[in-house]
């Protein structure tokens, strides 16, 4: 509430004490006023309160920038320890930052994952462009460090952390602590740097007094108990294949229940899989290395078979290219090492393969030591969650393509979709979390949305027009669909013919590739769609886009670009800049992958 605003209520105070209260504050910045407020709760409280003389207004910030959900995870509990230690510790995401006030930041700690080729996550894009541009202040008093989370098999590893990283420095801030840059497998270098950086923080940083310590925001919807490292043991409903028996893919409609759990979510928010490894290509892999499958191996302390280490621990399927370099080494294998010395060879050689296809090129013995050191730790997928709870009460829908192809001669499947498809009986259980997504929401209930969703993209937009159907929103809703046969997959063809007759849906666009001579897609359904596509903006609709990242969202931006340029009026840059303009509004949304 402002000062203005206090003046029109009735107050317990003075209208002297209130315009003291004006003069005090109106040159405070926005740290001092964080400071004031939380020594005023403490008063209000009955805390014990230092002497003002004795409580400096020093505030850290942990920031974040991501994509799917785990460096948020990371700065959450970063802020928590900050706290712990008694620091004035402020948890925000970037999406939720105003670029300014950094020329009022003291002590700032960087959390931010990297998408597809080097790319900011959606909320770190608007801090990020700011940092690179002229209006970008000095922050020559500024203390910083940055964490950042990527995947080596990806060229331009944690490029986003780097770019966060020079572009301070280069503003005069100082690093107090070197960057460090995590693969996949980040928890204990994750901790490490927490555990270094404040430290250093706490070092320079007098902490403020505990009842001035601001605590750190609960996360998205219904922070629970269950997370990345303590899943709930869920259980399998149901997992029918949507896809027509004729159909190149295999698509299921996964079913599960979420009973006495206490999860909630929010549409647009994904559900985290822990799988197991195929047990048959485990028996492959280590008959191929001539590995006993009794034989031991310590995992985190704890001593396993390789046989279960391997099914349970460790990835097989995601090929990443430390393995080729480690697995090379091993086994004395000079034209593997050769090979990673070369990134670009590298890359090239692991696409399509998996780890037991190395092996099958070039077979040797290792030891079980020397396996799992080379080796990445199983991670969880993330699926979008199709359903809404507002609709399904306890339970969470996924909208899962069975990963299968041939290549190098043998016949190969995703792991977590092959576990959820074909390895995970109806009635087993399975290890669930909710990762929540504030970058992919529903407008407000009057506003209208435009989903683009073709193939497994369709997912969110499932739970969206569920949530509007059980909420009544009075917003329009108008659906891209697409993918490569009417008659084999359109997913969820029923429910979304229920929703157009209703009138849940006011509009539908459909695009099948395969059902005439030349290709249809999603964006070129939007350019014949343009004149109205531009009007529905104009009037205030929000744009979402859910599928794949490589292709497919390129592709419908650009389609949009040329939309918006034709029926604007506008150059190509200023249609970007349009767009950007609504990414910046939270009107321009994407969950890709």
């Amino acid at each position: 509430m402002s000062l203005q605003q206090l003046n029109s209520l009735s107050s317990p105070l003075s209208q002297q004490q209130i315009d003291s209260l004006k003069q005090l504050t109106a040159s405070m910045s926005a740290v001092e006023l964080s400071w004031v407020s939380g020594y005023l709760a403490g008063i209000s409280q009955g805390g014990a309160v230092a002497p003002v003389a004795d409580v400096p207004a020093g505030k850290l910030t942990v920031m974040y920038g991501s994509q799917t959900g785990n460096s948020k995870g990371v700065a959450g509990e970063v802020a928590e320890q900050a706290k712990a230690m008694g620091i004035n510790v402020e948890l925000v995401s970037m999406g939720n930052y105003k670029a300014k006030q950094l020329k009022n930041e003291s002590h700032l700690l960087i959390v931010v994952s990297t998408n597809g080729e080097g790319e900011p996550p959606d909320d770190a894009i608007q801090l990020h462009e700011f940092l690179a541009s002229k209006r970008a202040p000095k922050l020559d008093g500024l203390k910083y460090s940055v964490l950042g989370l990527g995947d080596s098999s990806y060229e331009f590893f944690c490029q986003t952390a780097i770019d966060f990283d020079e572009r301070l420095a280069a503003l005069g801030a100082q690093s107090v602590l070197e960057r460090k840059d995590c693969d996949v497998d980040y928890e204990e270098d994750a901790a490490a740097w927490a555990a270094g950086a404040l430290s250093i923080v706490q070092e320079t940083l007098t902490a403020a007094a505990p009842v001035a310590a601001a605590s750190a925001p609960a996360f998205g919807s219904g922070k629970s108990q269950y997370t990345k490292k303590n899943p709930y043991k869920a259980t399998l409903l149901a997992n029918p294949k949507i896809t027509a028996r004729s159909a190149n893919k295999d698509v299921r409609h996964i079913e599960i229940s979420l009973e006495d759990s206490g999860i909630t979510y929010q549409p647009g928010d994904a559900l985290g899989v822990w799988f197991d490894n195929d047990p048959k290509l485990v028996s492959d892999l280590l008959t191929l290395l001539n590995i006993d499958a009794a034989a031991t191996v310590d995992v985190g302390g704890e001593t396993l078979t390789i046989e279960q280490a391997l099914i349970e621990n460790y990835e097989l399927t995601q090929l990443h290219p430390g393995f080729i370099s480690a697995y090379g080494e091993a086994a004395n294998i000079s034209e593997l090492v050769k090979l990673s010395e070369d990134k670009d060879a590298t890359r090239a050689y692991i696409t399509q393969r998996q780890v037991i296809d190395v092996v099958r090129d070039y077979p040797a013995a290792i030891s079980t030591e020397q396996l799992v050191a080379a080796l990445r730790k199983l991670t969880p997928r993330l699926y979008s969650i199709a359903s809404a709870m507002s609709e399904v009460e306890e339970e969470v829908h996924l909208t899962v393509a069975v990963v299968e192809y041939d290549a190098h001669g043998h016949a190969h499947q995703g792991a977590a979709s092959s576990f959820l498809a074909h390895r995970l009986q109806e009635d087993s259980q399975v290890r669930v979390f909710v990762e929540h997504n504030d970058n992919f929401r529903l407008p407000a209930q009057d506003k209208s949305a435009i989903m683009i969703g073709p193939g497994t993209g369709i997912a969110p937009f499932r739970a969206f027009l569920q949530e509007r159907d059980n909420t009544e929103a009075s917003g329009e809703n108008w659906l891209f669909f697409g993918n490569q046969h009417f008659t084999d997959d359109f997913l969820y063809q029923v429910e979304l013919q229920d929703f157009k007759e209703r009138g849940v849906l006011n509009r539908i666009d459909l695009a099948f590739s395969r059902d005439q001579e030349e290709k249809v897609y999603v964006q070129h359904r939007i350019v014949e769609q343009g004149k109205d596509i531009f009007q529905w903006l104009e009037n205030g609709a929000s744009l979402y886009i859910c599928g794949d990242a490589n292709y497919m969202a390129k592709d419908v931006h650009q389609a949009l670009v040329d939309v918006i340029s034709e029926y604007g009026n506008k150059t190509i840059e200023e249609a970007n800049e349009y767009l950007i303009n609504l990414r910046d509004s939270k009107r321009y949304q994407k969950d890709v992958y």
